[in-house]
């Protein structure tokens, strides 16, 4: 099988427990990671570095690379992609925990269609634990959705995600807020190619906090600046960044059991068992 890597940052709020399971379904997977590239973020807590310790021995594979300062996630993961020494790279949270097929599925979708340059999966949102799947964010599968469904919403579940370390470099890497989502836009723009498989290889960790975390009038500002850039870049027209606006800030800025029940019925596919 092809060789890839999977890179990873900590900074010192992280919980050691919920990092330890994930560097668990990282290195017990069905196809198990070439590397494992950790940029820790800053000085981290001394529980954190007792499970980075921990791992680096059991694992020989783990490099790590400390900072003397915190610097937030986009750049931890720029400096994390000049020390990958492989083409595909999978990206990993080091509060999610990975199927066990996860990387077997992604990188066998590389090896079967070398023009993808990006490919996601359906994520499951579990509560406390992995039996409490509350919900699943759900993707379109082929290009040209995808980049119909951009226009509106971020279009990969950066969770799950790999791609193609020169694509990545070319589209100009993690830029500012939001991360991700600019990154996406940018290698769109460039011509890459993207897929999204059908299926959930990943647990994402969820909270009632985060619909706090998602909203105030800040997160209203930064979205509609990240508006009027896709629109400057010329990714979206001008009716999109006005509507895409006044969606997007109206639900930063509304009470937040209001905005819970917009993620919670609306924007994601509530579980059965939920």
């Amino acid at each position: 099988m092809t060789k890839f890597s999977v890179l990873m940052s900590v900074y010192s709020k992280e919980n050691p427990d919920w990092m330890q399971q994930s560097l668990d379904s990282v290195f017990n997977q069905t196809l198990p990671p070439t590397e494992v590239v950790l940029v820790e973020d800053g000085p981290l807590t001394p529980e954190l570095y007792s499970v980075v310790e921990k791992n680096v021995k059991e694992h020989p594979n783990l490099k790590v690379y400390p900072q003397e300062k915190n610097q937030g996630l986009g750049k931890a993961l720029n400096i994390g992609f000049q020390h990958c020494s492989y083409e595909l790279v999978a990206r990993m949270d080091t509060d999610d925990i990975c199927k066990p097929n996860r990387f077997e599925k992604e990188i066998s979708l590389f090896e079967k269609h070398p023009d993808i340059d990006i490919c996601s999966s359906f994520i499951d949102e579990f509560v406390d634990d992995i039996h409490h799947i509350r919900s699943q964010r759900l993707l379109p599968e082929k290009h040209e959705d995808i980049i119909k469904y951009a226009h509106r919403r971020c279009p990969v579940n950066h969770p799950t995600v790999v791609y193609k370390k020169s694509k990545v470099i070319a589209a100009g890497g993690y830029q500012s807020f939001p991360e991700d989502y600019i990154l996406w836009i940018n290698m769109i723009l460039t011509g890459c190619k993207f897929y999204n498989i059908q299926e959930s290889l990943l647990w994402f960790r969820f909270s009632e906090d985060v619909y706090k975390r998602r909203g105030g009038w800040k997160y209203a500002k930064d979205d509609i600046r990240a508006q009027w850039n896709f629109y400057k870049m010329g990714f979206t027209t001008l009716w999109e960044f006005i509507t895409n606006s006044i969606i997007r800030g109206t639900v930063r800025i509304v009470p937040n059991s209001l905005r819970a029940f917009t993620y919670k019925h609306l924007l994601r596919k509530k579980k059965d068992n939920d």
